[in-house]
């Protein structure tokens, strides 16, 4: 697996259920390579402007990332798994999405 792929994994929702949903594979953490994911949702009205990435039907690169509906990749909604835990690959994001989100990520944790 690499950065950028889009997987399902067991995400916890708001109501402490784990649930099996798509998630965006950020970056890959010492020490053990445990995964940092964020979760996908086709809840799009939460997304938050210039933080999360809507990704639609009209997107360029929709049809690689294994999604069946427009979705909001959600930088709030991050999770760190272990890559046994994760259930396997459905498509990927461009290098260039997954830099913009890195980018978004760095500069709302530094302000």
């Amino acid at each position: 697996m690499n950065e950028g792929d889009i997987v399902l994994a067991p995400l916890p929702q708001a109501d402490g259920r784990i649930k099996n949903r798509p998630a965006v594979l950020l970056r890959r953490l010492p020490p053990f390579g445990d995964w940092l994911v964020c979760g996908v949702s086709t809840q799009v009205h939460q997304g938050v402007a210039d933080f999360d990435e809507l990704v639609g039907p009209s997107d360029p690169e929709f049809a690689t990332t294994g999604l069946k509906a427009a979705s909001i990749i959600r930088l709030g909604f991050l999770g760190v798994l272990p890559e046994t835990a994760l259930l396997g690959t459905i498509g990927s994001i461009s290098r260039e999405r997954h830099h913009r989100l890195l980018a978004s990520l760095c500069r709302h944790l530094s302000a």
